[in-house]
């Protein structure tokens, strides 16, 4: 039998990856491994301050990183932004649409405003990416999409979170449904689904919340974690490098769970 060795495998020397919300969080955990394993990065975030900062990080370590600021709901911005990493550093290869918010609210107060600006964020761009990213990458022959998820997408964590499930839910059909049109095109799809990953945007959730309301808060979650800690956003870095690797060479349409057991419980 014919193998690669390992170095090889997890080499993405040559390539060229997007990673939206990338500037920090679960994002920023992901372009550090794909940079470290020879991926040039664009680093794609709303927040241009902090995508420029997180990309300067990347490049000081000597490795390929630049940012850019885009909106991932509006089509024209996704358009540009595949456009960009495309002139910057020769092709697109990988795509990570980690980009997302989650700002609790219950369906009695929720409005339709509220509503839409989490589906479109969350869900309306991973179509948008998905679309244009795999007209680029068809020529090149193939390329890699993952799309961030939920456990959320398989059960819900807390009430405030309905119209956050229901992006969740929507992107991993959409994974499965996206991964079967394109795999005669050697594009693999596939999702990761983190439970609770210790990021700033967890910490923004319990804003308003005394000191006391989110230590008990957070020894309550963790207890239901079988592993008895929350994740870090390297882990799910770590298996975002695996699914853009050759590792994944025969893996589409599948959901990664990332959840220390939560799910068990």
């Amino acid at each position: 039998m014919n193998t690669k060795p390992h170095q090889q495998l997890l080499s993405l020397e040559g390539r060229a990856a997007i990673v939206t919300g990338g500037a920090k969080g679960i994002g920023q955990g992901i372009v550090y491994r794909l940079a470290e394993a020879g991926a040039s990065v664009l680093v794609a975030d709303l927040d241009e301050a902090v995508a420029e900062a997180t990309a300067q990080e990347l490049t000081a370590k000597g490795w390929k990183a630049k940012s850019f600021k885009v909106d991932v709901s509006d089509e024209a911005q996704v358009q540009a932004m595949i456009t960009a990493c495309k002139d910057e550093f020769g092709s697109v290869d990988i795509l990570v649409n980690n980009a997302g918010i989650y700002p609790p609210v219950p369906v009695a107060q929720m409005s339709e405003e509220d509503f839409e600006r989490v589906m479109h964020v969350n869900l309306r761009s991973v179509f948008l990416t998905t679309k244009h990213v795999a007209e680029v990458m068809k020529p090149q022959g193939g390329g890699k999409i993952i799309n961030i998820t939920s456990i959320d997408a398989l059960h819900p964590s807390m009430v405030g979170l309905a119209h956050y499930d229901a992006s969740k839910h929507g992107a991993w059909g959409f994974t499965k449904n996206s991964a079967l049109e394109l795999a005669e095109h050697k594009i693999w799809v596939n999702a990761i689904a983190p439970g609770g990953i210790a990021t700033p945007g967890v910490v923004a959730m319990s804003s308003g919340a005394s000191a006391e309301q989110m230590a008990a808060s957070t020894k309550a979650f963790i207890a239901a974690i079988p592993m008895h800690r929350m994740g870090e956003s390297d882990e799910i870095g770590m298996v975002a490098l695996f699914l853009a690797s050759d590792m994944a060479s025969y893996i589409t349409g599948t959901q990664i769970v990332v959840d220390g057991g939560a799910l068990l419980s």
